[in-house]
């Protein structure tokens, strides 16, 4: 069963941004949209702003027992592994 965390924010514009992530396989997948856009941008290397925000968001989560244990070692995983590509 995929895992999905779901975000808006807002970017120095003050134009809304949606940002899904999804875990599904093991894998994230990471895609954004602006409002105004049609179309998903969908992410190899997702940025560092989002992966932050996402490992934000799945530990209040895991304090909530909303999130496994498993979704905050693979989002720390992401973030280390961002720097070295």
């Amino acid at each position: 069963m995929p895992s999905q965390h779901i975000w808006t924010e807002r970017d120095e514009e003050g134009r809304k941004r949606e940002v899904r992530a999804t875990k599904f396989g093991g894998n994230w997948r990471l895609q954004a949209k602006t409002a105004g856009e049609s179309d998903w941008t969908y992410y190899d290397r997702p940025l560092l702003e989002d992966l932050l925000k996402l490992k934000d968001i799945i530990g209040r989560k895991y304090q909530r027992r909303r999130a496994s244990a498993d979704d905050v070692a693979s989002v720390d995983k992401l973030i280390r592994d961002w720097g070295r590509t």
